[in-house]
């Protein structure tokens, strides 16, 4: 039992000092990129709310015709 906790342990710890290995290669987007890609989401959104509405509201009229 105490075997499989130490290789257990060691286990965790070397899992771990992957993660920060990796933590290290990984490449985050500049301040610039990152409120670009933001604007494009935030205008995409606004966009698509809109036409969604338009819709709604045209198939809600067509409904209302349709049942009486």
């Amino acid at each position: 039992m105490v075997i499989k906790l130490r290789e257990s342990a060691e286990g965790y710890a070397q899992f771990l000092k992957e993660v920060k290995m990796e933590a290290k290669k990984a490449t985050f987007p500049s301040k610039k990129d990152t409120v670009a890609t933001t604007g494009v989401v935030i205008v995409f959104v606004l966009i698509m709310s809109m036409y969604l509405g338009v819709v709604d509201f045209l198939l809600s009229k067509i409904m209302t015709l349709a049942v009486g």
